[in-house]
């Protein structure tokens, strides 16, 4: 029988053989695309989820079992990407930083969503492009709306879970879902 999240947790808490791989192995998908969600680069994503596993490891005795392993996982990992941010903000003005959307606007999105079900050549091709578009704009939303919007489409948590990750209230998150789908439908609109 296979061990749940949260008996894994406890067994890194105790620091059993094998337990905190096991943890890695099944999350660190999940931990990449939420954190390049957030951070929109590669190196900081890959940076900031084994930052998260890290503290994962560390903290792992802290965990008392009053939410999912998941919730509270994806919580260390989106504090660790919001604190990463709000580091490198200095740096950026210090250096004169440049948006690299601006520089290479083409550049594949590596976490894209599939597009729809493939019945039309014609449809596929206007759902797709429908896609990038509103993951291209998801890009643009705040770093809070982009998580949410992320957790609660390509994670599937629900709203409860996603306060308990962003550690805001329920009707925050559904405050952010609210924002983000209104500046996307406007931005939509916009360029349809």
């Amino acid at each position: 029988m296979e061990s749940s999240d949260e008996q894994l947790c406890r067994a890194v808490a105790e620091r059993a053989p094998g337990a905190f791989d096991l943890l890695v192995e099944r999350y660190q998908e999940r931990a990449y695309r939420i954190a390049w969600s957030v951070l929109r680069d590669r190196e900081d994503a890959r940076d900031c989820s084994q930052e998260a596993f890290i503290r994962l490891h560390d903290s792992a005795g802290s965990f008392a079992g009053q939410s999912k392993f998941s919730t509270w996982f994806y919580r260390i990992l989106v504090n660790c990407c919001l604190d990463h941010q709000r580091r490198r903000r200095g740096w950026r003005r210090l250096v004169g930083w440049r948006d690299r959307r601006a520089e290479a606007p083409d550049a594949p999105d590596p976490v894209e969503q599939a597009p729809a079900p493939f019945t039309d050549p014609v449809e596929g091709l206007h759902a797709e492009r429908r896609m990038s578009q509103v993951w291209a704009l998801v890009e643009e939303l705040s770093p809070q709306q982009r998580a949410a919007v992320t957790l609660s489409c390509r994670e599937g948590l629900a709203t409860k879970e996603i306060a308990a990750v962003l550690n805001v209230s329920e009707a925050n998150v559904r405050v952010h879902l609210h924002r983000a789908l209104a500046t996307l439908r406007a931005r939509l609109g916009d360029e349809a």
